[in-house]
C-alpha cells in the first residue's frame, strides 16, 4: 500500500465543503482540517504509485475550491498505535 500525505490550501470560505468533496474520493481515506499554512491535510493510500496520479492530480486537484497542493509519500510507518492494536487483536481489556 502506498501511502501519501496532501497539504490542501482551498478557498476558506469553503474548507468544511471541501473537505467532505475531497473525503468522497476513493483513495483518499481520510481528511482533516488543521491550523497553520495549510487548511487541510489529506491521507492517500493506493495499491500502487500510478494511483496517486488519478486520485491527487485528477480528482483532489480538481475540487473546485482547492487552491494549491503539496503532497508527501511516505516511505516507512513508525507507529506505535499500530503495533498496538495488531497484538491486541482479540483481546479485551
Amino acid at each position: 500500500m502506498i501511502t501519501a500525505f496532501v497539504l490542501i490550501k482551498t478557498d476558506a470560505a469553503r474548507i468544511p465543503e471541501t473537505a467532505e468533496d475531497i473525503s468522497a474520493i476513493e483513495g483518499i481515506s481520510e481528511v482533516y482540517s488543521v491550523t497553520g499554512e495549510w487548511d487541510l491535510i489529506a491521507v492517500v493510500r493506493v495499491p500502487r504509485h500510478e494511483d496517486l496520479a488519478d486520485v491527487i492530480a485528477d480528482r483532489l486537484s480538481k475540487v473546485p475550491a482547492v487552491v494549491h497542493t503539496t503532497t508527501h509519500i511516505a516511505f516507512r510507518a513508525y507507529s506505535q498505535h499500530d503495533l498496538d492494536a495488531a497484538f491486541a487483536l482479540g483481546f479485551e481489556q
